[in-house]
Order: C-alpha cells, then structure tokens, then sequence
C-alpha cells in the first residue's frame, strides 16, 4: 500500500544549489556534524541533516540532543559545520544556532498517541549564512512514499557522526550501513519508528537514514539522489539482558520521516494548529496514529487509521 500521492510544491519556491566540483556524491554535504552547547560550555556531539520546504531550510536532528530531561541535558544552541568552498572541501566554517528565543524554544517536535516522536526542527537564517556556503538538503520530493518499494532487509545507510567521529580534514559525516528490521509502512509497538539493523554509537542521533533513489531523477530528486525513509533515534535493547551472556541486539529504531511534512508547515499554520506546550518548551504538533500523516500537508492535526495493512 502506497501513501496518498505527494503533491510537489513550487520548485521556484527552492533556493538554487552552491555548484559542488569536488569529487563527492551530495550525501555528504547534507548531513552537518551538529554539537550542543550551554553558553561556551560544549556539552554532546550528534548528527542532523538539512532540510528545505518552500524557500525555507532546516536542521532536523533528535529530539533528545536538544532537550532530555532524564539525563538533564539542556543546551542552550546548536553549532554546525558548513562548508564554504564547493572545490576545497577541507575550508569550513562553525555556525551557532540558538535554541532558545527570549525564553521561548524555537524549535519543533512531534507528539503522537504513542507519546513524543524523537524528531526536533530548528529554522535556519538563511540571510545569516555565508555567502559561499555549499549545502545539500533534502526535500519532500525526497520522502519515501511508497510502502512496498522497501522490501525486508532492504539496504540503507546511516549517514552521521558515531562518537564524533568524521573526516575532520575534509569535515564529512561517515556512512554505516544498515538494512530494515521491521515490516516499513508498520509502527513498530504503536510507535512512530520502524526498525534497522545496523552498528550504531553514540552521536548518531538525528542522524539521516537513507536509501538510493534508483528511479528516474526528478527536479527535486537530481541534486541529491536518495531516498529520505527515517531519522535515527537511539538503539533498542532488552532490560532484562545479561550483560556477561547474552549480546546487544544491534537494533536502532528511525522514525518515519514523513514526520517533517508536519513540522515545518509554515509558522502561521503551526501557530493556529499547534499543540503548544507551557514556556519555555516548543511547540508540540499532533500527528496521526500511523506512520505517515494521510492528511493534506498544509493540516498540523492529522486523522487516520493507523498503520496501513
């Protein structure tokens, strides 16, 4: 089963690409290593990938690296690595992203029956962007809207920073590879996530979980051919383990990305649509009780039935 057909928006409504001409497939380049901060005092390094909507582009990343209550984690902006030269990819620069304005969060997450969905949005200046700044974001022309083109064991990557680690010369993410774990289009336990099988760390959170789009390119999919299907949370694992006989399961859950489609409708429909939580939280969207949105996009509080059978 399909999900309803995705409408494309204005492609005048997209923001031109900085030329690339070093020898490097654009996946690279939409995944920023993403670290968190309390005033000076860095704190956590994580992942995260661009994303672009009508003009408007955005840092996607877990929710959790912007906020945790249970390991009181509370940073106060965000700090990403752009690079700055499409030829010499080893010149970069760091760029602050405030996370809080006057006391309000300024970025958005989900909340469905299952409870929060561990996906944050954070809006992007672009006018306080260098000039040169060389980026690739993906679009909704990049989600994977088709539930039966993702087979069991289909092969994916996870594109991210485990333990920080990435090519800190040339300032590029790392790829693991991975494959789908659980049925994809299904909720995994009522959950908004399907599962992957794949070696993950810490710092992979927010991390982009991908698939080749081996269909014919499109204007929105030619500059970065690939499939956008989830954004990687955290590992699964049993509480009741024995940690001397019995291994990690080397599961991770990755939330549905269609979860986008609802976090970054326009601020004047969030505004009149939103679930918004007591200051100094963000402001909290209501999606539906499956594992995309059946809704038209430009609706914040989606209905439906649930998974698809």
């Amino acid at each position: 089963m399909t999900r309803p057909p995705f409408v494309p928006e204005d492609p005048q409504a997209a923001v031109p690409a900085a030329p690339i001409d070093a020898p490097v497939d654009p996946l690279f380049l939409s995944a920023p290593r993403v670290s968190t901060f309390h005033g000076p005092q860095p704190l956590t390094n994580a992942s995260g990938f661009f994303f672009e909507r009508e003009g408007r582009l955005y840092l996607v990343t877990s929710r959790h690296v912007v906020i945790d209550d249970v390991s009181q984690h509370f940073p106060d902006r965000l700090e990403i690595e752009l690079h700055i030269d499409g030829t010499n990819l080893t010149r970069s620069t760091g760029f602050s992203i405030p996370l809080y304005d006057n006391g309000q969060a300024v970025w958005r997450q989900g909340l469905d029956s299952g409870g929060d969905i561990d996906v944050a949005v954070v809006e992007i200046d672009r006018s306080a962007l260098p000039e040169a700044t060389v980026i690739r974001a993906f679009t909704p022309a990049h989600l994977q809207t088709a539930f039966n083109e993702v087979v069991p064991g289909q092969s994916l990557l996870v594109v991210g920073f485990p333990l920080g680690f990435h090519d800190g010369l040339h300032h590029l993410p790392v790829l693991r590879q991975a494959v789908v774990a659980s049925p994809y289009g299904i909720r995994f336990q009522g959950h908004g996530y399907f599962l992957t099988d794949a070696r993950t760390h810490r710092g992979t959170s927010g991390a982009a979980v991908v698939m080749r789009d081996l269909g014919a390119p499109t204007d929105g999919s030619a500059i970065l051919p690939w499939k956008l299907l989830g954004v990687h949370s955290a590992r699964m694992d049993m509480g009741n383990r024995d940690l001397v006989l019995d291994e990690s399961l080397g599961l991770n859950c990755a939330w549905y990305a269609d979860i986008l489609l609802t976090l970054t409708e326009a601020r004047e429909a969030a505004v009149e649509q939103a679930v918004v939580a007591a200051p100094p939280a963000p402001d909290v969207v209501t999606v539906s009780d499956q594992a995309a949105t059946t809704a038209p996009v430009n609706t914040l509080t989606a209905t439906g039935k649930g998974s698809p059978s």
